[in-house]
């Protein structure tokens, strides 16, 4: 697999290990030859005619090979809408090479498992909510009782938004730490296409039964097509490039996102003996644990360990394990800073000057949905391609000094969302990165009158 070279606009993570381009990537003329088709038919070539030379070039195609196909094409230049506009046709062209592959095999408890249990599930749904649009002619005059089967069917199907989540932040940052990046730009993109056409078939619940017939038979192919892109190109490759190390840490993720359809069946990783084995400690702290208490300071009321204020400015410090960080006005240690920023009722997200999360505070409720495997990924990966555009011109104009904040509010699911975007820099005003910022405003936005500090009970 290619990687960026030193020129390249940002610098993303090479590829693991002295052989990984090697092992991921297709080789010599049927590259090239793969490549040229797919740029013939963007160019217009027919379908009839690429089927044809595919098939005298190669009787098999990897998954590899297609992902690294489409990798090149981006890094040379191809923009991410245009491979993602011919990405059904280029499985078209490949589909007999694909369905000759045995399907791939996984333990319960690993994540390409719990994908295909899902997957099955999903294929499931759509082909009732497909059976159903195809009988709406059939059942003129039931139109009371086709919407509600219709309406039931929809939101069955667009339970897929929860497995895309899933491999939007955490499959698609493992593969992207290997130097993988284009099969996940283009399949995010056709992510918010299916997106799209869930909130176009839930617009025609109550309308023409016709219209909803058709808006939904779009939904459950798209989401079919999408198993099948899944099954046969994105977990092979996903497999034959994760270690088991990534996976664990995928599947730690995916535990924090939940699964809509199928709950993993077991543990992850397991022993050599087949046994359940720990994962990877998780060192992040966690907020419920139960901490050691600290003696009562002098006249603390019964259950606080606090002393009470006073006006001494050299009050001593506790002691504490890892000691303190000076933050000019003050002092915290480190378990106080996390706990702090656990408890802002915001959401924070630092994207560094070179462009890469390097934290997110875990508060109770998110807005948005974050794992870790969002840290260490470059900003531009965490976004749907129709909006990257949007982020670099921020992070650019920040970087510049030629902006300090940008602003926007949206309505979702009945609450208003606040997000703020600021450039964080040095008093000497070097730019060290972005922090972005998400507040539930609805409650605020409601607020009249006032109520003042003895009024709290």
């Amino acid at each position: 697999m290619p990687i960026p070279t030193p020129d390249s606009p940002r610098h993303e993570p090479e590829a693991s290990g002295p052989d990984a381009q090697a092992s991921v990537g297709p080789s010599g003329e049927k590259a090239a030859e793969l490549r040229s088709i797919i740029e013939d038919l963007h160019d217009g070539l027919p379908p009839d005619v690429a089927k044809a030379r595919f098939d005298e070039v190669v009787r098999k195609v990897s998954p590899q090979e297609l992902g690294a196909m489409e990798e090149q094409m981006i890094r040379e230049g191809m923009p991410v809408e245009e491979i993602q506009r011919l990405c059904d046709l280029h499985v078209s062209i490949v589909q007999g090479s694909l369905e000759r592959q045995e399907d791939i095999g996984a333990p319960p408890g690993h994540p390409v498992h719990t994908y295909r249990a899902n997957n099955a599930v999903i294929t499931e749904v759509a082909n009732r909510l497909g059976g159903l649009c195809a009988s709406v002619h059939e059942r003129e005059g039931e139109d009371s009782s086709w919407t509600t089967e219709f309406q039931d069917a929809v939101e069955k199907v667009a339970g897929v938004n929860n497995q895309y989540l899933r491999k939007e932040n955490e499959l698609f940052p493992a593969l992207e730490r290997h130097g993988i990046t284009g099969p996940s730009r283009v399949m995010w993109g056709v992510h918010d296409e299916i997106r799209a056409l869930i909130k176009e078939a839930r617009a025609t619940i109550g309308g023409s039964p016709e219209r909803a017939g058709e808006a939904g038979a779009a939904l459950a192919r798209a989401v079919v097509e999408m198993v099948y892109k899944e099954n046969k190109i994105l977990l092979p490759l996903a497999l034959e490039t994760l270690s088991e190390a990534d996976w664990a840490d995928v599947r730690r993720g995916e535990d924090e996102l939940g699964y809509a359809f199928v709950e993993p069946k077991g543990t992850y990783p397991l022993s050599p003996s087949g046994s359940e084995a720990d994962s990877k400690p998780d060192v992040r702290p966690d907020p419920n644990a139960e901490r050691p208490a600290r003696e009562p300071g002098p006249g603390a009321g019964p259950g606080f360990g606090l002393p009470i204020v006073s006006a001494a400015p050299t009050a001593p410090l506790p002691e504490t394990e890892g000691g303190y960080l000076d933050l000019g006005t003050g002092q915290l240690s480190l378990e106080q800073v996390d706990m702090i920023l656990r408890h802002l009722p915001v959401d924070l997200s630092f994207v560094d000057a070179d462009g890469f999360v390097r934290y997110y505070s875990e508060t109770e409720e998110r807005l948005f949905p974050r794992t870790p495997g969002a840290i260490g990924r470059h900003v531009t990966n965490c976004h749907p391609q129709k909006s990257v555009h949007m982020v670099e011109e921020i992070l650019q104009a920040f970087s510049a000094g030629e902006r300090e904040l940008a602003e926007f509010w949206i309505e979702m699911q009945g609450r208003f969302i606040h997000i703020r975007y600021f450039a964080v820099r040095t008093p000497s005003r070097d730019y060290l990165g972005c922090l972005e910022v998400s507040q539930d405003v609805t409650e605020i936005r409601a607020l009249e009158g006032q109520r003042r500090l003895l009024e709290w009970s």
